[in-house]
């Protein structure tokens, strides 16, 4: 995804941190987007993302996940806290853009098969659980890496392979109507 920064104790100066910014701003800025209503919004929080780990950053420790992994960690929480705030559940469309229809679909016929297909596959996720919805949003939509989920989800690499697999087991059983749901 990224190559992980050199944190050293003089990395808090605005410099040093500049150069996070300009690496990290992209995925933080589409992480909160795909979740929010409005660019104002996600350009609000993906701001606060930012000076909260400015001012966090001289209690920074590189752990699993590493620098990314914290830094989106701090995006998950504002998002959780701005949506606890103003009583408000995160869109259940937040999936929409990844499974967009493009817009030169053949013809009318394979338009309206894909739509069904599209359809179904929504249907499927909504009736996972939110840590399997999460884990789906981040991996496919998010593109992070199983560590990388594991740091935000406070689980280990080996519980995010796990639930990813349980995971698609169970979609693929809703697809097929396999699964009582």
């Amino acid at each position: 995804m990224h190559p992980e920064p050199d944190i050293t104790p003089g990395a808090e100066e605005p410099r040093a941190f500049e150069e996070l910014y300009r690496s990290y701003a992209p995925t933080v800025y589409g992480y909160i987007r795909a979740r929010v209503h409005s660019d104002a919004e996600a350009e609000d929080l993906a701001a606060r993302t930012f000076a909260n780990a400015f001012a966090s950053l001289p209690r920074y420790r590189a752990r699993g996940g590493g620098f990314g992994s914290w830094l989106m960690t701090i995006a998950h929480n504002l998002l959780v806290n701005w949506y606890r705030d103003r009583g408000r559940r995160p869109p259940a469309a937040s999936l929409e853009d990844a499974i967009a229809l493009p817009s030169g679909a053949p013809g009318p016929e394979s338009h309206l098969e894909r739509n069904e297909r599209i359809q179904a596959i929504r249907s499927a996720i909504e009736q996972l659980n939110v840590d399997q919805q999460r884990l789906i949003a981040l991996k496919y939509v998010d593109g992070l890496t199983n560590a990388q989920i594991g740091h935000m989800m406070g689980r280990s690499e080996g519980a995010v392979k796990a639930l990813h697999h349980r995971t698609l087991r169970r979609l693929l059983g809703l697809l097929a109507g396999q699964v009582d749901a």
